[in-house]
């Protein structure tokens, strides 16, 4: 996890780089439904990379939200 979030906790979401992490890189909000919102791609990944990433964050999005809620002791949502 991207450990400086704000007060309040942003809603749940992973950030996402090619290489080395920056602080905005690309941001995708996970759903109370374990679906993905790409809230940007500011680290300019390939659309086809971008879907296989989405992809596997949908397939484990339980797993994300789980560990959200250890890290931060909570876990809301965008939508």
């Amino acid at each position: 996890f991207w450990a400086n979030e704000n007060d309040p906790t942003e809603p749940v979401h992973v950030h996402v780089a090619l290489g080395k992490p920056f602080p905005h890189a690309t941001k995708i909000w996970i759903t109370r439904a374990g679906k993905c919102i790409l809230s940007n791609n500011n680290s300019q990944i390939p659309p086809r990379v971008l879907r296989n990433i989405i992809n596997i964050i949908e397939a484990r999005s339980s797993e994300i939200i789980d560990e959200w809620k250890a890290f931060f002791g909570e876990a809301h949502f965008f939508c």
